[in-house]
């Protein structure tokens, strides 16, 4: 794809598995911001999602499951505007970030842009660390520093080591230099890892506190042993690969 054919619109990508409702918010919520003009909704289990009958909502049934990384690579093959946005269904959007989101990337030259995430308490999620490191996750399980940078809501946005897949705002050229998301993740670390390769190509990466979306975690990890396997099965080949 050329980027030529590309136009000053956003495409959004959802992969939602047995969310049900949730999902049918976010996309009715999207379709009222003038920015989305395409909604490509990947259900990769069978379920019922409202509000796929407009024609900017593009659904597709998996046969078969597929990881993160497959899904929204897919998702981006049916791209053909200059943005191209990942979302978690169980995000919410109290405002519409993507004005604030696309100046502050035209601002910092930047190939992806992330907004503030907050708990539905109003907490701020740990959603931008820097890279981790096995000496880091040694100090994390002694209870000492996770490599969370600090934030405070309204401050200027800054250039992060990365930012968390749940929301993560690509330039489509961006995303095509990078070859998506790599696929041999299954799930967890996929985002790590882009951002890792976004920075060795030069591009930057903005984190935007003055826009903030709530994240209404699962934390399957914490509660499934199928999840908390796949979680550290992709951490052993992020460290792999980054080694």
């Amino acid at each position: 794809m050329n980027q030529s054919c590309f136009n000053k619109m956003i495409t959004a990508s959802i992969v939602c598995h047995g969310h049900g409702d949730m999902t049918s918010r976010l996309v009715q919520r999207l379709l009222k911001f003038p920015e989305v003009s395409k909604i490509v909704l990947i259900c990769n289990i069978p379920e019922t999602i409202l509000e796929t009958e407009n024609n900017r909502v593009l659904r597709i049934d998996n046969p078969v499951p597929k990881g993160f990384g497959a899904n929204h690579n897919m998702a981006f093959s049916y791209c053909t505007t200059e943005y191209f946005c990942v979302l978690n269904p169980d995000i919410e959007l109290p405002q519409n970030p993507f004005p604030l989101l696309t100046i502050a990337m035209q601002s910092h030259q930047s190939g992806i842009a992330a907004p503030m995430v907050l708990a539905p308490n109003g907490e701020v999620e740990d959603s931008v660390r820097t890279f981790p490191t096995l000496g880091m996750l040694i100090l994390k399980l002694l209870g000492m520093s996770d490599g969370r940078y600090k934030i405070i809501q309204g401050q200027l946005p800054f250039e992060p080591d990365w930012v968390a897949g749940m929301f993560l705002l690509f330039r489509s050229c961006a995303y095509m230099q990078l070859h998506g998301f790599d696929e041999s993740y299954f799930l967890y670390y996929e985002d790590v890892d882009i951002c890792r390769r976004a920075h060795q190509l030069g591009l930057k990466i903005v984190y935007l506190p003055q826009v903030a979306v709530i994240h209404n975690a699962q934390r399957a990890s914490r509660k499934s042993v199928r999840h908390m396997r796949w979680h550290l099965g992709s951490l052993c080949r992020y460290l792999s690969k980054s080694a």
